[in-house]
C-alpha cells in the first residue's frame, strides 16, 4: 500500500504537504487532485476558482465542516 501511494504521489506530482493534508486513499483521490492542479494553472473565473477550492476541501479528513460553512454562507446570502 505504501509503495502504491508513493508511486501515485510521484505520478500526480503531489507535494508532501498535500499528502499530509488530504486523505488520498484511492486512485480516484489522486486523479481528482491532479485535475485540480491542471485547473489551477488555468485562468479560471472567480466562481470556478471557488468551486475548485471547495472540491479540494472534499479530500480533507473533515470534509463536512467546509460544507456547513458554505451552507451557512448561502443561507445568510438569501435571508
Amino acid at each position: 500500500m505504501t509503495e502504491r501511494k508513493t508511486r501515485l504521489k510521484q505520478r500526480g506530482h503531489i507535494s508532501d504537504d498535500e499528502a499530509k493534508k488530504y486523505v488520498l486513499s484511492t486512485y480516484t483521490d489522486y486523479e481528482i487532485l491532479a485535475k485540480i492542479h491542471q485547473l489551477e494553472k488555468q485562468n479560471l473565473s472567480p466562481g470556478d476558482k471557488e468551486f475548485v477550492e471547495f472540491i479540494k476541501t472534499q479530500l480533507e479528513l473533515d470534509w463536512r465542516s467546509p460544507i456547513l460553512a458554505k451552507l451557512h454562507e448561502l443561507l445568510d446570502k438569501y435571508k
